[in-house]
């Protein structure tokens, strides 16, 4: 039997392993590739085990790991585990940033946003979890600024403090583009006045009325507005009289439709769709058209 111990040249390794010559030599001038042996003429040699440390080394770079992580897992200074490991960490928390400037940039071309608007979007989408809890806080500290959260009625000051929005450490594109919409719609203005009014309603006792039964509001407004009919109609007053009933005297009717608008409002109602979206809540279904087409009827046939 022979003792004969096969080496090869960096040619033939090349050969064999397909990663050039170029490559071979240059992890063997750093250390990673230490040749077995030298001809008598200087030319590196390596054994057959070689050609497994090539294949090795070019399955770890081609996974993104740098040179000195290859050299220490060479050198069984770490697992390839523990490198796995941390690529993984190292990988996920690429992808949340790739998707949160994914979901920025899909807005901006959506919206054909201006570089203003986009700086913004992109700031907003940047920011920690606690920066972004801090923006509704003022929000909601500004809006229901001394209104007692045990005032009679206060329901819409105390649900938007015990609601906080929160988006996650690894957000959807909606969640992004709902935090977006949501930052946008707190610094409005006009927003928070229409807020505050509800907030001051409700705490000085000007509770929701009670009835109508809201699921008699979504079946027979909810198809009134699906079909288009005129509030002011004779059909109208008919799906009226399915809700709140034909006995209903005219100042009640005015009542309870005043009532009903200071707790409507398309964009408030946005504010919780929103705030779900960002919990993982599922989709909430909007109620305020339905409530709209009744408080239009209430007022039409008084």
């Amino acid at each position: 039997m022979s003792d004969h111990i096969e080496m090869l040249t960096i040619g033939d390794l090349a050969r064999r392993t397909g990663v050039s010559v170029r490559t071979i030599r240059f992890w063997s001038d750093i250390g990673i590739l230490a040749p077995a042996g030298r001809t008598a003429g200087g030319f590196r040699l390596y054994d057959a085990g070689a050609a497994a440390r090539v294949d090795l080394v070019r399955t770890l770079r081609e996974l993104g790991l740098d040179l000195e992580t290859v050299r220490r897992v060479l050198d069984r200074q770490v697992t390839v585990r523990d490198v796995a490991r941390a690529h993984v960490r190292a990988l996920d928390a690429e992808i949340r940033t790739l998707r949160v400037r994914r979901a920025v940039l899909d807005r901006v071309a959506r919206r054909d946003s201006t570089t203003e608007e986009m700086t913004m979007m992109h700031d907003l989408a940047r920011m920690s979890a606690d920066e972004r809890q801090r923006i509704i806080d003022g929000f909601v500290h500004e809006t229901f600024d001394g209104i007692a959260p045990e005032a009679p009625g206060a329901h819409l000051a105390h649900a938007m403090r015990t609601m906080p929005a929160h988006l996650p450490a690894d957000p959807t594109p909606e969640q992004v583009e709902a935090w977006v919409e949501l930052a946008e719609l707190v610094g409005d203005a006009a927003f928070r006045k229409r807020v505050r009014e509800m907030a001051v309603a409700g705490a000085q006792g000007e509770q929701q009325p009670d009835g109508p039964d809201p699921a008699k509001v979504a079946e027979h407004a909810g198809r009134a507005v699906r079909e288009h009919v005129v509030p002011e109609s004779a059909a109208g007053e008919e799906i009226l009289h399915r809700i709140v009933g034909p006995g209903l005297p005219a100042a009640e009717r005015a009542r309870l439709a005043d009532k009903l608008a200071t707790f409507t409002d398309q964009r408030v109602e946005r504010y919780w769709q929103l705030l779900g979206v960002l919990n993982g809540r599922p989709p909430i279904p909007s109620q305020v058209p339905a409530f709209a087409w009744l408080i239009a009827a209430l007022r039409a046939h008084g």
